[in-house]
């Protein structure tokens, strides 16, 4: 909805102009970079930044396209036209470092460009010179020139590779795994560093309540059980993650009855149960209410978890504080046991690349031994760095999952998407989709790489070495026709059984 002037209407959104009046409602997302005129509203940004809670959006504040609208109503002025958005930026990005990667050519294609000429032309000299100039027997050098070259014909040669490649992509589409192409299973084999994204990729992408403590000796199922009535009314996703906390320790709150209920929008919730009023929200809201209740004691332990990146709710009534709740994104339970295997087969190094605050995300990195941390970056500052660590020649893979990250794992050697979870973006612009989820498919996925590669090297040393040992029977005669036949089909059947073995790749 776009308002100009005193007039309110629906317009597409390449008709939308610099200065038009948007009117964003509660679940509804942002056609177009603008700022914020009027209201305030909890903005879901991580598709673009990252960023794993959603964040309060208020007058004056910047608002991305592609980003939604949690709670409130909110008048945003338009400040770019829909070519220049962040998400149009993003797109061209994409397109810029898709337009950087060479296509590379398999050895064996240019190897054959020489190798069959050559079979041939030496055919014609050992069929046209012994008679012509050595009194040969035209009958017996035909014989030997026809022999050349069915022992000559690359079949297995030709075959080695891309036998190999078909049978390794379809195992490890069995597996889960979407590969894009041989070139991307190749590369995925010489990988040195591997980046991730953090939200959705190395978390789970939503919040849930870590910590809760109760303070003042309450009755602690009676406080959870009034937390969660009072978020029951509640859109924010904070208030999704502790209904879920207080079902898995088997507490009812449906019962509860809850009466004028008023969401503060940025800060919390205020409502009545049983006559008396409560509040639940941030730390700063309720130090607003209750300035005397916010000692030392307890501000001390909201710091050490705000810390630990995760964000504080506080439940409180006009008199008291009742219970603090510490709320993360989860990290995933294979996240540390992934990267540990990744270091075991050689990966050099595992770097987390986020838009989220530096907080969280090195609580998040240290908790999955990570070292090289990089926080609080926009998709352009991601796609930055990937070039920079690709400049001293090492082969990077980016690991993501949002629109934010489809610059970057265009701009990588391997771009890897978690394919469940992953944007169509992401899907799109990736080389290998993991399409479980399921982060253990990724070292999998760098064995069969690098399986694939020996068994395409032994394929290739195999065909050269019988086409080698069948021309050298020719000089003294002893290569018969059958022979060259026999060496030719066998080769082609080794080869080919050899690649199947692929199919066994274990997990």
């Amino acid at each position: 909805m776009i308002r100009r002037g005193q007039e309110e209407t629906l317009v597409p959104v390449e008709e939308i102009q610099i200065g038009d009046v948007m009117i964003v409602k509660p679940g509804q997302k942002l056609a177009m970079d603008g700022v914020v005129i009027k209201g305030t509203s909890a903005i879901n940004q991580s598709a673009i930044t990252g960023e794993s809670v959603p964040v309060t959006k208020s007058v004056n504040d910047e608002v991305f396209a592609g980003t939604l609208n949690e709670e409130g109503l909110l008048e945003v002025r338009v400040t770019r036209t829909v070519e220049d958005t962040t998400l149009a930026k993003i797109i061209y990005l994409v397109e810029e470092a898709q337009a950087e990667k060479a296509p590379s050519q398999a050895f064996v294609d240019r190897f054959a460009k020489y190798y069959t000429p050559a079979i041939m032309l030496l055919a014609l000299c050992i069929v046209v010179v012994p008679p012509l100039f050595f009194q040969g027997e035209w009958s017996e050098w035909i014989y030997r020139g026809l022999a050349l070259l069915v022992v000559g014909c690359p079949c297995a040669l030709v075959i080695s590779t891309p036998i190999s490649i078909v049978t390794a992509i379809g195992s490890a589409a069995r597996k889960g795994v979407l590969i894009k192409g041989g070139i991307h299973l190749e590369q995925a084999g010489a990988l040195s560093v591997i980046a991730f994204d953090k939200t959705g990729t190395l978390t789970r992408g939503v919040p849930e309540v870590t910590d809760y403590l109760v303070l003042h000796e309450q009755n602690q199922e009676e406080v959870l059980r009034i937390a969660a009535a009072l978020e029951k009314g509640s859109q924010h996703p904070l208030a999704s993650s502790i209904l879920r906390k207080v079902e898995q320790e088997g507490i009812d709150y449906k019962q509860i009855q809850v009466d004028d209920f008023t969401s503060v929008i940025g800060k919390g919730i205020r409502a009545k149960v049983q006559g008396e009023e409560f509040f639940i929200g941030s730390p700063s809201y309720l130090k607003e209410l209750l300035p005397l209740e916010m000692n030392q004691e307890i501000e001390s332990q909201i710091d050490k978890w705000q810390k630990q990146g995760k964000t504080v709710m506080v439940l409180g009534t006009t008199s008291q504080l009742l219970l603090l709740i510490a709320v993360a994104d989860e990290v995933r339970k294979s996240s540390k046991a992934v990267l540990q295997e990744l270091h075991k087969i050689g990966i050099k190094k595992t770097i987390m690349l986020t838009g989220d605050n530096h907080a969280t995300a090195q609580a998040i990195g240290e908790s999955l031994g990570i070292k090289e941390i990089k926080s609080e970056l926009l998709p352009q500052n991601k796609l930055e760095y990937i070039k920079s660590l690709r400049k001293d020649g090492s082969h990077v893979a980016m690991v993501g999952d949002g629109v934010n990250d489809a610059p970057a794992l265009a701009a990588s050697t391997v771009g890897i998407a978690m394919g469940g979870a992953g944007t169509d973006t992401a899907l799109e612009t990736a080389d290998i989709a993991l399409m479980a989820d399921d982060l253990h498919k990724l070292p999998f996925t760098i064995r069969l790489s690098r399986r694939t590669l020996q068994i395409i090297k032994q394929n290739i040393t195999f065909s050269l070495g019988i086409k080698i040992l069948a021309l050298l029977l020719i000089v003294p005669g002893w290569l018969t026709l059958w022979m060259a036949i026999f060496a030719d089909m066998g080769a082609t059947l080794l080869v080919t059984l050899n690649s199947l073995r692929l199919l066994k790749t274990k997990e």
